[in-house]
Formats: structure tokens, sequence, C-alpha cells
């Protein structure tokens, strides 16, 4: 421990002023997973606008994704919400976890984020995803994902039930989310085109915040005509639009010109 009597110097105060802080035109909050490599990574590069600071709590999670690990997690959601405090304000706050949201159900998710956070607005990739097909005027999509078929059917379902149709389906059958967010961006290029490019389909979905996807996102919609958005491209849209930040940002793709 430091003797302050033995220090001559003294230590002079000096005058501050103080200003509304990092965040002044908004402030997000996002729940990440323990084993997510990829969601705060492409967030920073999508929210790199001025006045506009992210905020990110951890939870813990399972790296092997199953319907009852994706379970689990409803139990962790509070423990990682409390830890964003009130005075930061927050102008809206997500949960990046796309298949723990449809196994656990966005409504629950959005009770237990206003829970901590009243009054303050938030979203969810899989809701997310809706409001910007919502807003892409799409109705017909190709879904993309790294799951067992048990969770891609479920994300299917719920698309099919918010009147969405999934008109085909393709999957890395990968459970293991440590693998999944080292998929290359090139191997997600080219299952974007490849179910893009079928005339059964109007734009492209691609799922699971692990999955590396904002840099290809324009590469693909030149190649297949269409919108293409992914679970972090549209949460982060979506955090960005709740929280009155409706910049047109060009190199994301046709999205974020809404």
């Amino acid at each position: 421990m430091i003797n302050l009597k033995s220090i001559d110097a003294d230590i002079k105060k000096l005058p501050f002023t103080v200003d509304s802080g990092a965040g002044e035109r908004a402030r997000i909050g996002l729940l990440v997973l323990e084993s997510d490599q990829s969601l705060e990574w492409e967030m920073r590069q999508i929210t790199n606008i001025s006045g506009v600071s992210v905020y990110h709590s951890r939870l813990a999670n399972d790296a092997i994704v199953t319907s009852t690990n994706l379970a689990m997690m409803e139990e962790q959601l509070p423990v990682a919400a409390k830890l964003l405090p009130d005075y930061l304000n927050l102008s809206s706050i997500g949960y990046g976890c796309t298949s723990a949201s449809t196994i656990i159900g966005e409504d629950k998710v959005s009770e237990i984020l206003n829970n901590f956070h009243p009054d303050v607005p938030s979203t969810n990739p899989l809701t997310a995803a809706k409001v910007a097909f919502e807003s892409l005027n799409i109705s017909k999509i190709a879904l993309l994902t790294p799951y067992a078929p048990d969770v891609t059917a479920a994300i299917q379902e719920k698309f099919n039930e918010a009147g969405i149709t999934v008109a085909l389906v393709g999957s890395y059958y990968e459970e293991d989310d440590k693998v999944v967010g080292r998929i290359d961006e090139e191997s997600i290029l080219h299952s974007v085109i490849s179910l893009g490019l079928n005339e059964s389909c109007d734009g492209v979905f691609i799922s699971c915040t692990s999955l590396r996807a904002l840099n290809i996102i324009e590469k693909a919609e030149r190649v297949i005509g269409k919108p293409v958005t992914s679970s972090n491209h549209a949460l982060a849209w979506h955090l960005l639009r709740l929280a009155g930040i409706d910049d047109i940002l060009d190199e994301y793709g046709q999205l974020f010109k809404k």
C-alpha cells in the first residue's frame, strides 16, 4: 500500500466539467453468448456511427447447440440483462441468439429484457429478421442455417407462422458453435448464392449470430438480385432503428437503405 505521507509532491485538485458521455445519439445494449465469436465484431462494424455506442453483456451457454441447451439459456438471460446498469440510459437492447429466441420464445425473451429495462425497446435476431423482411416487402425466403434439423425446423416454423414462407432451406448440420464461428465467408457466400438463385424465393436469411455474413451480403445481393440479411445484420439494423438512428449505410446492402 502506498504511504501518502511519504510523498513530497502535493496532488493538485483540478476542475472538470461533464457532458453526456459516449453515445450521445444512442446507447445500445447487447446480450452476447459466451460461445459467440462473431456478433460483437460485426456489430462494431455496423454501429461505427458518430454518437452511437454499444454495451455488451455476456451470458453463459453450452457451445453445443441443441434444443435442450438453448432452452436452458432462459435462466441466464436475467443474469446478463441486469449487468447492463440503468444509468446507461439505453436506447434499445437486444438478445443475440436466433435459435434460443426461437426455442425460448420471442415474447418470453422480450418479457425478461423488459423486466430489467422497462420502457427500453428490445429485439432479437428472429424478431429483427421478420421486421426486416416486412420492411423489404419480402414474403418468400430461402433460409440458411448451421443447425441440426430440429432447430432449423423450429426457425422455419416461426417464419411460416409470421406469414413469411420459407421456400427452401440449406444447413451445414453443425452443432458446435465453436466451429460455426470459423465457417469462412466464402463458404457462406457460395451457400447464399446457391439458395438465392432459386426462383421460389424473393430473399435470403442467414441464421445464427456466429456466422460471419456481414461482409458478403452486398456481394450476394449483386449476384442473386434479391435482398439478403443475416442474424447480426438484421439485429443491428433493428436495434439502430428502435434507438431512433435512421442513418443510411450504403455498404451493407438493401436493408440499410430502409
